[in-house]
């Protein structure tokens, strides 16, 4: 795939940044900057209603077919779109486990009937959802989820526990994975199920983090109801459906993701500069190392995206571009302690106000850690793509 941009696309990138400059303004300029990991509580309502201002607009779905409220644009075009989102400084979208992941998810695997019902209203923002996968005995392991579902009438009835559960207090949604065949084990007999999040039987607790933020929740199920059809798939082939969601995990958004990168290291090297560290050959070179890997990370990403390369098939895609950016941002989140020297120990004021340098560093974190542990991805690449011997399981 020729990956240079065309005139048409840059006409097309003038026509986002001038739309976004535009719209920007008002009541949406102070928006500018907030959100994201470790801050998606800050303005949140008015976030929302910036997300349904570009779905309003037609800048929702952007690679999703017409037929289902996209604008069906190519690859470039929706990275030209990442690029200027990120380069204006918008405001972290709200709605991305929904565009991103149970969208594409639904057009690729749902029923007609699941489309009609749900992707309106993900594309016009109407309705937010969470993702319920990981649980307090089964986070990167998701084959060992306890979570189960029984079908009693027209109704399917959930009972368990999911945690690390992000945006879940804000959601009216989750795509749960649950095992709704008795008796089974690991990979067989799990469902993926729709299920509302505003109702009796769902309760949700947020999670402190070491931010002091709460940008995950423990959510219990418990007695729990949704309806018999709004299962993805066929029940007892929930695996294969969840693999397909985190494909879609892994796709065009990574590319706004590292636009955000970007930001934080030009922060960085602003910091540098200020208080003299750039002087320090160290620092030079750490930041040009990290300069370097982050054209790494986007030409990994677009390679992968466009299909080309080994690391484009099977489960080595999705594993490898969770190592690569997880393990860098936080090696960004280290040199950001580094260059702002011992003062990064102090808190910016009482009780626990952290500068931005503090939050991307507590948070970055928990970037191996999530999303499946880099331990995880290691055996995925070692038993699935080099043929090893499998890890002893209990």
């Amino acid at each position: 795939m020729d990956l240079t941009y065309s005139a048409a696309d840059e006409r097309f990138r003038e026509e986002v940044r001038d739309w976004l400059e535009t719209h920007l303004t008002g009541d949406f300029a102070g928006l500018r900057g907030l959100g994201g990991p470790g801050r998606e509580h800050e303005a949140f309502e008015e976030r929302l209603a910036w997300d349904r201002h570009l779905g309003a607009h037609g800048w929702t779905c952007l690679g999703w077919p017409a037929e289902h409220g996209g604008r069906d644009l190519d690859l470039l075009r929706q990275i030209v779109f990442h690029e200027e989102y990120a380069r204006a400084n918008a405001p972290a979208r709200v709605n991305h486990l929904g565009e991103e992941l149970l969208g594409p998810t639904l057009i690729a695997l749902g029923t007609e009937e699941q489309k009609t019902r749900f992707l309106p209203a993900i594309a016009a923002v109407e309705e937010l959802w969470c993702q319920g996968y990981s649980e307090p005995g089964a986070g990167s392991d998701l084959a060992s989820v306890s979570t189960r579902a029984r079908l009693e009438g027209d109704e399917w009835v959930v009972d368990g526990q999911k945690t690390w559960t992000s945006l879940a207090q804000y959601a009216d949604w989750c795509f749960v994975v649950a095992r709704t065949v008795p008796g089974s084990k690991r990979h067989a007999g799990l469902s993926y199920l729709l299920v509302p999040m505003r109702r009796k039987g769902v309760v949700i607790r947020p999670i402190l983090q070491l931010t002091g933020t709460s940008d995950f929740n423990e959510v219990y199920f418990d007695g729990a109801r949704t309806e018999a059809s709004l299962v993805v798939g066929e029940p007892g082939d929930g695996w294969k459906v969840a693999m397909a969601t985190l494909g879609f995990e892994r796709g065009i958004s990574t590319i706004g993701q590292q636009a955000a990168f970007a930001r934080e290291l030009e922060a960085i090297t602003g910091l540098a500069r200020r208080n003299g560290t750039i002087d320090d050959p160290l620092i030079q070179d750490r930041i040009a190392h990290a300069r370097m890997g982050l054209d790494l990370l986007r030409l990994h990403a677009l390679r992968t995206l466009a299909g080309r390369g080994p690391e484009s098939q099977g489960p080595a895609q999705a594993s490898v571009s969770k190592l690569v950016w997880a393990t860098w941002h936080r090696s960004l989140g280290e040199l950001a302690m580094q260059v702002a020297g011992a003062g990064s120990l102090l808190v910016e004021g009482a009780p626990y106000e952290l500068d931005e340098f503090q939050r991307l560093f507590l948070y970055t974190r928990a970037d191996t850690i999530y999303g499946g542990s880099n331990e995880i991805q290691r055996n995925i690449l070692a038993e699935r793509v080099l043929g090893l011997p499998r890890e002893a399981r209990p």
